[in-house]
Parts: structure tokens; C-alpha cells; sequence
């Protein structure tokens, strides 16, 4: 990886940081650190940044931030710097223990609702900050989506191993198996603490609105506990976002011929281009400009769809093509159109001064990276309202 570190500019104004990346890494200079070969200094830099940076450095989009950024992209050869900063970070976080930076907010006491890549990063600064810091939510275990959603060949559930212990051994508790809005209500921790933070994620299924939709299996309860499942020979996934691909890999991984069926184009799919690729290595079959319009026993009729510019160079709008409906068989429909925070949830963290929000819970699904960035803002104006 020394040869691929030596190709970096060390830019002084870098685009990978600055316009590239949504936590902002300093990649110039633990790139310059890396070269000299202070990788614990490195890695303290990055884990300061972005406490993630072990598991955002794995399944990040870099195509669309650093990677993509990057200025030698014009010679078609950007640095790969993502894995360079998986190879720093993941040293850095095994074994690692959190300590205070500061006592400053040592009689403040937070909760965090929801364990997964918000929660973990905002109790990180946190507690370094000096707060006591008690995490809530519905798992037994944390890593929310990375522990339940992501799967261990994209994501190996050590690391989620690795923030559980370093956030207990801190003495950081963890009130597993509390759904908050059930077992305990947001006016309850808002009297209770000093200041809370909801960043419980989007784990509302959409729905897709047609027919016979209750035959249909919710991507992710599947991805949460694939064994307990019967995929059947034929599986049919509908979407097109990292969701979708995580489920259609997992399924053709089970042994099912799996298909992907979406109503746009690849070009116009949300999904990190690189998980798409990966689908096809895998052995999933694609097929666009399709969109259900009902469920039935034993398969899924379609409708061919395309895409139209408006006159006025608007928006593009997908439309339905009537009159080519097409039954199309299968024994499992997986559903991965998108996903929202709870609602009752959501109101309810409008009620109160001191309630927070952070991650997919507040701006919905959006990537690992990007949960921990607003975390990141989150904890700002906390420690700023304390």
C-alpha cells in the first residue's frame, strides 16, 4: 500500500476532504503520517474525526465522495485512499480505549436513543467530553445497522464487537431491549437526563401502495435474521438502493435465483454503483424499467415503465406504460423501496428543548458516513445547550 500512498498530490486545498468527504477526514496529513510511517498518530486523527473510520473506510460510496473527489481522477487514476484509511483505522480501533478529553460536562448526563453508526459515534464524543452517557434501543446488541442490516461479507460483525466492547469497558451503559415510544416514552428521558439524542434510524418500511402487498417480504427483517427464512427457488427484489443489494446478494448467497426488478434505469439507481457491480459478480439478474402493480399467489405482475423530461426541462418522471401488464413468477418477494423513522417518534421529539436528532432518524436513509457527520452536529449543539 506504500506504492499507492506515494501516488497522493498532498494537496493543500483537497477536494477529497473538503468537497468529498461529508466528515470532512484530514487526508493530506494522515496521508503524509502514513508515508512516514506514524500510523497510530494517523490513526488517532482519524478516530478522532470520525470515530467510524474502520467501518465507513469498508462501506462507504467512495466513488461518489473521496474516491471520486480526488484531482487525479482527470488521468483516470484516483488514489485509493479509502483503503489506506481501513488499514490505519482498523489497527488503531482493536484494542483501542476511549478515554476523557475533557471534564467539562462531567454532571451532564445524556441518553442516546438507538445503538446503531450515529448513536455509537455521538457517545464516542460524548463521553470524551465528559458526559455520562447511558445508550437505549430495541437489540440486544449494538451496531444497529451494521450489526442487523449490513452483511458479514460486506462487513465483518468484529468490528461491531470491537465499539460494543470499547463503549462498555468505558463504562458507557447500555439498556438493551428498550424500545423507546413503548418501554419508556421520550417525556420520560427528557425529564430524566439533560439532554437526549434520538438517532434510532429510519427502519420504517415504505410500502409499496398496490394489491396483494402483504405477501410480500420487508427487506429488512430479512436481513436481519436470513436463516429464519425459506426463500423458495425464485426470489424477486424491488428497489434499487444499497438495501436492495444487500438483499438480493444475501438471497442468490442462499442459493435462490434472484432477480432485481426496478422501475428506472441503473443509471438513476441510488445504490453505490460499486454494490451493483458486486450484485451482477454474484450472479444477480437485473431488470429495469419495471414497476409492480400487484401481488398474487406465486408471482408479481409488472408493467413496463419509462422515463420522460418534461417541457419545461424539469425533473425526469418515471411513468407506467399501461397496458403491459406481465405476470412474472417467483416464491419470494423481497421489498427494498426505502425506509422512514418512526412516526409517533418523530412528533415526539419535537416536543422538547432538550431532544436531539441525529443520523437516518433525522434525515432518513442516507449512508453510514453521513449519520456520523450529523451525529457530529448533533453533539456540537448539545454540549453547546449544556
Amino acid at each position: 500500500m506504500n506504492t499507492e500512498a506515494s501516488r497522493c498530490l498532498l494537496c493543500k486545498k483537497p477536494k477529497c476532504a473538503i468537497e468529498g468527504c461529508p466528515v470532512h477526514t484530514p487526508i493530506p496529513e494522515c496521508m503524509r503520517l502514513y508515508r512516514e510511517g506514524r500510523l497510530h498518530e494517523a490513526g488517532a486523527i482519524l478516530f478522532r474525526n470520525n470515530p467510524l473510520s474502520a467501518v465507513t473506510s469498508l462501506v462507504c460510496d467512495w466513488k461518489q465522495f473521496c474516491y471520486g473527489h480526488c484531482v487525479l481522477n482527470a488521468k483516470n487514476a484516483p488514489v485509493r485512499w479509502y483503503e489506506i484509511e481501513h488499514e490505519i483505522s482498523s489497527a488503531y480501533l482493536f484494542g483501542h480505549s476511549l478515554e476523557r478529553h475533557s471534564l467539562e460536562h462531567s454532571y451532564d448526563r445524556v441518553a442516546i436513543v438507538g445503538a446503531g453508526p450515529a448513536g455509537i459515534a455521538a457517545a464516542v464524543w460524548l463521553y470524551q467530553s465528559g458526559a455520562e452517557v447511558t445508550i437505549f434501543d430495541a437489540n440486544p446488541r449494538m451496531g444497529g445497522v451494521l450489526r442487523y442490516g449490513i452483511p458479514s461479507f460486506r462487513l465483518d460483525k468484529k468490528f461491531c464487537d470491537a465499539y460494543e466492547k470499547m463503549l462498555l469497558d468505558a463504562g458507557i451503559e447500555f439498556r438493551e431491549g428498550v424500545e423507546v415510544g413503548k418501554d419508556v416514552s421520550l417525556e420520560e428521558l427528557s425529564a430524566e437526563y439533560d439532554a437526549v439524542l434520538v438517532a434510532a434510524g429510519a427502519e420504517r418500511p415504505a410500502q409499496l401502495g398496490i394489491p396483494g402487498e402483504e405477501r410480500a417480504l420487508q427487506a429488512l427483517p430479512f436481513l436481519k435474521n436470513p436463516s429464519a427464512f425459506k426463500l423458495g427457488r425464485k426470489v424477486i427484489v424491488i428497489g434499487g438502493g444499497n438495501v436492495a443489494m444487500d438483499a438480493c446478494r444475501t438471497a442468490v448467497r442462499m442459493g435462490a435465483e434472484t432477480w432485481v426488478y426496478y422501475r428506472k434505469t441503473f443509471e438513476n439507481m441510488p445504490a453505490n454503483p460499486l454494490e451493483v457491480k458486486a450484485a451482477k459478480e454474484d450472479g444477480v439478474q437485473f431488470k429495469v424499467f419495471q414497476a409492480p402493480v400487484e401481488v398474487k399467489e406465486g408471482g408479481v405482475v409488472f408493467c413496463d415503465t419509462k422515463n420522460v423530461v418534461p417541457e419545461d426541462g424539469g425533473r425526469v418522471v418515471t411513468k407506467i406504460l399501461k397496458g403491459t401488464e406481465h405476470f412474472v413468477e417467483c416464491d419470494t418477494l423481497l421489498t427494498a423501496i426505502s425506509e422512514k423513522p418512526d412516526p409517533v417518534l418523530t412528533v415526539a421529539a419535537q416536543k422538547y428543548r432538550n431532544v436531539f436528532l441525529a443520523g437516518d432518524f433525522m434525515s432518513g436513509p442516507a449512508t453510514v458516513v453521513e449519520a456520523v457527520q450529523s451525529a457530529k452536529t448533533a453533539v456540537e449543539n448539545i454540549l453547546e445547550s449544556l
